[in-house]
């Protein structure tokens, strides 16, 4: 089931390493706790796989990886030091980070666009992100503050069409003069299969929004003490991606299945076909620096478009929210097959 449309509560389940050794004996291996921020899908898949293939041991670490949830902050486990990283949503986070004086850092961004999406019916006749103007459009409160302010600033768009979205796609489903945010992996499937028909996909990264998704964040004190621990923790996170997109990913399916035991083969299959789609992960500069690929000038320009959208102050000194200490690198890139 997808982030937006679940509503049951998973308990944060611990994944170890019990795997045969890879080169590197248990007791020398680094103990390294890993956070999520939803419940295990396969919009995590490249992490789980690094654990269930060994890419990680092969790095000299031991991986625990914690699933988050809707009642789960394992950011705030970050923050106090009970976890060494965390999967951090997209660049609006580590902005807000800088704003509230938090001492946590961007290393590695897997997501070089952001799922966010809007699903209309095919009735509407939408073609462009112009076309949804004239429709009521079903958005979260967390939406209204972030990517919607960024859609009346860009493409003026108008908040007396915005309903409250509750992640029930019922409301969508009555009026066809409608769409509704969703996450290109997941949403588009779930409507499809509970309403027979296709719905029209618009990817608002294609539109200009150019925020990172899912980036690796830990704190400063780790940067600083163990640069070595967080280099391999990235270059081993990017293999598993890797891995995970384009070799055999059954072991990182397998255990994700474990975790989360309502999601099927079917979805995790939709959601990776549609990560490879739309370049959700391997696209951008990642074709040429590698999965994780972060680079000033896109987070400038994401920077300047949510000041013009009034979502950030214009004196926020942004640079520190992030790194490029770590990636950029070309780890993995051998192991990309043609698409």
């Amino acid at each position: 089931m997808s982030r937006g449309l679940c509503r049951r509560a998973f308990t944060a389940g611990v994944v170890l390493l019990a795997l045969a050794a890879t080169g590197h004996a248990e007791d020398t291996l680094d103990k390294v706790s890993f956070g999520t921020n939803w419940v295990a899908e396969a919009e995590h898949g490249g992490f789980f796989q690094a654990v269930a293939d060994g890419t990680y041991k092969a790095y000299g670490l031991d991986v625990a990886i914690v699933p988050g949830g809707p009642n789960i902050n394992n950011r705030a486990l970050l923050i106090a030091g009970k976890l060494d990283f965390f999967m951090s949503a997209n660049t609006l986070q580590s902005f807000d980070a800088v704003a509230n004086k938090v001492p946590v850092v961007a290393v590695a961004a897997m997501f070089q666009k952001d799922p966010q999406v809007f699903l209309a019916h095919p009735e509407a006749k939408v073609t462009k992100l112009e076309d949804l103007k004239p429709l009521t459009l079903f958005v979260s409160k967390e939406g209204v503050a972030s990517y919607f302010q960024w859609l009346k600033s860009e493409y003026g768009f108008s908040a007396a069409k915005v309903k409250p979205y509750t992640f029930n796609p019922q409301p969508f489903l009555f009026d066809r003069s409608s769409a509704m945010q969703g996450y290109v992996t997941s949403e588009p499937y779930v409507i499809e299969k509970q309403a027979a028909f296709k719905p029209t996909v618009l990817l608002l990264a294609d539109y200009g929004f150019s925020s990172y998704s899912t980036l690796i964040e830990t704190r400063r004190d780790l940067v600083d003490k163990k640069p070595d621990l967080v280099q391999r923790f990235v270059d081993a996170s990017i293999i598993g991606w890797y891995n995970y997109l384009y070799g055999d990913n059954a072991p990182g399916n397998a255990m994700i299945k474990t975790l989360n035991p309502e999601m099927t083969d079917e979805m995790l299959a939709y959601s990776v076909a549609t990560m490879k789609q739309f370049g959700i992960v391997d696209s951008g500069d990642a074709l040429t620096d590698g999965i994780g690929a972060m680079s000033d000038a896109r987070i400038a320009d994401f920077f300047g478009k949510m000041v013009r959208a009034g979502v950030v102050p214009r004196d926020l000194d942004f640079r520190k929210s992030y790194t490029l200490q770590f990636a950029n690198k070309g780890v993995g890139i051998d192991l990309r097959t043609k698409r």
